[in-house]
C-alpha cells in the first residue's frame, strides 16, 4: 500500500535562522458608536510584513470608510512596491478633507519589517511610535519631510531579535482627560506602562491588550474617543510537534516517533491515549498520569521523560480549537483570556504554547480509525480527527504560522 503523505505549508512568518514577527492589535470603539474610526491593516509579502494603524477624522461611520479606505489604499501601493510620495499622493486625491476644520481625512502609521532585519517607519499625524529594545524605551529619531503638503516622519532602521514596537491612535493618549487625568494618558505614560507590560507578556497581541485595557480603565468604560493599539514584537524561530493519532499500519509507529522526536529542539507534544501508548513503547520509557484534576471538561495530562506535554486526544483538542479560535478575534481578547491560558489543564497548556512559543507547527497526525470516537451519538467534532487537524492548521495559519502536517 502507498504511503500517505502530506505537506502543506503557509508561511508568514520569516525564513528559518532570520527573525519572526508577531503582530497584535486591540480597539475601542468610541461610547455609542458600533463601528470603529480607526483601522489597522496586517499585510506580508514573500519577504516583508506590514502593519498600517489608520484614524479617520471624526467618529462612527464615516470615519470608519475614511480609516478604512485609507489603510486598504496605503496596503495595497505598498503591496506593489510604489513609493511613498506617490502612495500618499493617491491619497490626498482620493479621500477629502474636511471643509470645516481644514484638516486631514485620515492619520496613519505604517510600519514595515523585512526578513532580514530591515525596517521602515512612516508616520503622518498619529501619536509617535513606542520602540522597547533590551528592557529600555529607544528614542526614534524624527526625519520629517513635506509630501503633497502633509508633515511626513519617515525612517530607515534594523531591528533585533527581542525588539518591540507600539502604534496608537490619538484616543490612546487622551485616554481619561478631563475625569481622571487633567489632560489625558501621555505619550511618555502610554510608553512607561508600555514598557512595564512588555516584561511580563509574551505576544504582541498580550501587550496590545494590557495597554488597551489601561485605556479603558481610564475612560471609565466610557471612551471618549476610537482608540486602537497595535504591536509587533520581533522574536526568533520556535518550532513544535505535535503528534495526534496512531498511523494506519502498525509498523510505521517507528518511524513516526523518529521523526517526531528528530529535532532536538522542538517542543513536543503528544495529544491522544494511544498515541501516548505508543510513544512509550517504542521511546521505552513509562506513562505516568496526573493526579491533579483541574478541570472537569479537560482530561488529566500525563508525563513520558523526553516529552514535553503528554495530553487526551479529541476532547482536550476540542478545546485548544476554541482558544485559539477566541485568540482570532480581537474583541473577544482581555486580562480574562490570559488567566485561561495559565490554568494547568491539558487544553490551556497546549494553547498557551501554541500562541507564545510556536512559529513553526508540524503536526505528526496518524490515519488510523478509533473506533471510540464513530460513534455517531458523540458531537460531530470528537467523530473525526481529520477534521480536528484541518481546523487546527487552518486556525495556526490565520494567526500566522508555518505549518506542515505529515500523515501516517
Amino acid at each position: 500500500m502507498m504511503e500517505k503523505s502530506r505537506e502543506k505549508e503557509h508561511v508568514r512568518t520569516a525564513v528559518a535562522n532570520k527573525i519572526t514577527v508577531d503582530i497584535g492589535y486591540k480597539s475601542l470603539n468610541k461610547k455609542g458608536e458600533e463601528l470603529c474610526g480607526d483601522k489597522v491593516e496586517v499585510l506580508h509579502t514573500g519577504a516583508s510584513h506590514i502593519l498600517i494603524l489608520a484614524d479617520g477624522m471624526g467618529s462612527g461611520v464615516k470615519a470608519n470608510i475614511l480609516a478604512t479606505m485609507t489603510s486598504k489604499i496605503l496596503g495595497t501601493m505598498f503591496l506593489r512596491g510604489i513609493r511613498l510620495e506617490q502612495c500618499v499622493e493617491t491619497i490626498a486625491e482620493t479621500l477629502p478633507i474636511c471643509r470645516v476644520r481644514q484638516v486631514a481625512y485620515a492619520t496613519f502609521s505604517i510600519l514595515q519589517v523585512s526578513d532580514d532585519g530591515s525596517a521602515y517607519l512612516v508616520e503622518f499625524d498619529n501619536p509617535g511610535c513606542i520602540f522597547i529594545r533590551n528592557g529600555r524605551q529607544m528614542e526614534i529619531p524624527k526625519n520629517y519631510r513635506e509630501i503633497s503638503g502633509r508633515k511626513i516622519n519617515e525612517n530607515h532602521f534594523m531591528v533585533q531579535k527581542g525588539d518591540a514596537f507600539v502604534l496608537m491612535s490619538d484616543g490612546a493618549i487622551n485616554a481619561g482627560v478631563g475625569d481622571l487625568l487633567n489632560f489625558g494618558w501621555t505619550w511618555e505614560s502610554v510608553a512607561e506602562y508600555a514598557l512595564r507590560e512588555y516584561a511580563r507578556t509574551s505576544t504582541a497581541m498580550h501587550l496590545a491588550s494590557e495597554i488597551s485595557q489601561a485605556c479603558n480603565d481610564l475612560y471609565q468604560y466610557r471612551p471618549g474617543d476610537d482608540t486602537t493599539v497595535a504591536v509587533m514584537r520581533i522574536g526568533e524561530r520556535h518550532l513544535v510537534n505535535l503528534m495526534t493519532g496512531p498511523a494506519s499500519r502498525k509498523e510505521d509507529d517507528v518511524r513516526m516517533i523518529r521523526e517526531f522526536m528528530e529535532d532536538e529542539t522542538a517542543i513536543r507534544i503528544v495529544s491522544g491515549g494511544t498515541s501516548a501508548a505508543i510513544a512509550a513503547r517504542v521511546l521505552g520509557k513509562e506513562i505516568d498520569v496526573s493526579v491533579a484534576y483541574t478541570d472537569g471538561d479537560v482530561p488529566p495530562i500525563s508525563f513520558i521523560d523526553g516529552i514535553d506535554l503528554v495530553t487526551e486526544g479529541v476532547v482536550t483538542l476540542n478545546r485548544v480549537l476554541g482558544l485559539l479560535e477566541q485568540y482570532t478575534r480581537d474583541d473577544e481578547i482581555d486580562e480574562n483570556f490570559f488567566l485561561e491560558l495559565e490554568k494547568e489543564n491539558g487544553a490551556s497548556m497546549i494553547a498557551k504554547i501554541l500562541i507564545e512559543s510556536c512559529t513553526d507547527l508540524h503536526l505528526y497526525v496518524g490515519q488510523a480509525v478509533n473506533e471510540a470516537y464513530q460513534n455517531p451519538e458523540l458531537p460531530f467534532e470528537l467523530g473525526i480527527r481529520q477534521k480536528l487537524v484541518d481546523k487546527l492548521e487552518d486556525v495556526m495559519k490565520r494567526l500566522g504560522k508555518t505549518v506542515v502536517v505529515r500523515y501516517y
